[in-house]
């Protein structure tokens, strides 16, 4: 889908930003290009839309060499996604959603729809297309950042660094939804970031350049195990290559595909019963198709026993999941890095499948850190 041939871009004075850069990768794989500061990663991105103009060599998009297109036509039919988001402020949600369409001479209801079509792929209710930017939080503008970059229904998007800006966890929600959104719609994606824990959760491949050089390009999980180089294995840290344990890679194989749960429909009585009878102190709600709908603890229900009798009455629906398929090293991070006891672990559809908890995570670390030295010792 996408080929670098021996990329070059060198700037005045001699200095080569990128030298002899070769790459492919298919349609639907989400790559992240990863390096210190002035490693080329953004000029490499940049390439690709002809908004940096490569010195020699040739890119191919689906076989179509980019240099043999209008360079304006080619930006059109790339979606790109930037930090600074670059929502016009005069212009509703709508407005800047259906801006490339505009461009690409589509009528006004058909961008209209296409734009009502796409606010509820992440999270946002219609009301929001009569909005202006400046009456949305950072989190939803960039959102909407990439919403206008899917408008067009490109193949290809570019992204560069476009969480950078937020706030730790806004960032760890947005990666994890966009991420299910690129699966779902099958696009193929060049991102750029800084911060390997990006990469390693979002990437189906990882490039990492130093100097404007290609040290690695591999599976996040090759590039844990097996470093390049020395370079390569700083970068990535000694904490990571920790987790890497090679027989443990996805949530299903340590999560309890039994977990509690009661309907909204419960009573509160039946369940504090059911928590006394598990000796748990919260419970997984569930609809009748078996959704995850959030959950429900001890304090909860002390709280509104009084004034209450249903679970529907007293449970909290905001909660943190993990779709199946996660990497365990994100699912750790994740737990770890909220404080969370739990995580529930549901399938494409947000049926609950299972729950992976802080217990869940002793023997993978304990063999992880200590397994080799214990077998020395015996």
């Amino acid at each position: 889908m996408l080929r670098f041939e021996n990329v070059s871009k060198v700037y005045k004075g001699g200095k080569k930003a990128v030298n002899n850069l070769s790459l492919h990768f298919k349609k639907g794989e989400f790559i992240c290009f990863i390096g210190p500061s002035g490693c080329g990663k953004s000029t490499t991105m940049k390439m690709i839309n002809r908004l940096i103009e490569p010195s020699s060599g040739s890119i191919y998009i689906n076989g179509e060499n980019i240099l043999d297109k209008d360079p304006v036509q080619l930006r059109r039919e790339i979606g790109y996604v930037i930090q600074q988001i670059g929502l016009f402020p005069h212009m509703t949600i709508q407005e800047n959603i259906g801006l490339v369409l505009k461009l690409l001479k589509w009528p006004k209801e058909k961008r209209n729809k296409r734009a009502r079509e796409l606010i509820n792929l992440v999270g946002l209710t219609p009301d929001y297309l009569d909005r202006y930017p400046h009456e949305l939080s950072g989190g939803q503008q960039q959102r909407i950042g990439v919403l206008r970059a899917l408008a067009a229904d490109q193949p290809l998007i570019l992204m560069d660094e476009p969480f950078g800006a937020l706030d730790p966890i806004t960032r760890d929600s947005l990666q994890e939804e966009f991420k299910n959104l690129q699966q779902k719609l099958g696009k193929t994606i060049v991102f750029v970031t800084h911060d390997m824990d990006e990469a390693l959760k979002l990437a189906d491949r990882i490039v990492i350049l130093r100097d404007g050089e290609l040290v690695q390009c591999d599976t996040p999980e090759e590039i844990l195990r097996n470093p390049a180089n020395d370079f390569v294995e700083e970068f990535i840290g000694k904490d990571r290559l920790v987790q890497a344990k090679p027989n443990i890679s996805t949530v299903e194989q340590i999560m309890n595909p039994n977990p509690i749960k009661i309907t909204k429909d419960r009573k509160l009585s039946e369940a504090i019963q059911l928590m006394k009878d598990t000796r748990v102190d919260t419970l997984l709600v569930v609809n009748e198709q078996n959704r995850l709908e959030g959950f429900i603890d001890v304090e909860m229900i002390d709280q509104k026993r009084k004034k209450k009798s249903l679970v529907a009455d007293a449970y909290e629906a905001e909660i943190f999941t993990v779709t199946e398929g996660t990497l365990v090293r994100n699912a750790i991070r994740r737990i770890l890095k909220n404080g969370l006891k739990y995580v529930p672990v549901v399938d494409q559809n947000k049926r609950l499948i299972g729950i992976i908890t802080r217990a869940s995570l002793v023997d993978i670390v304990y063999d992880s850190i200590w397994s080799e030295d214990e077998a020395s010792l015996q």
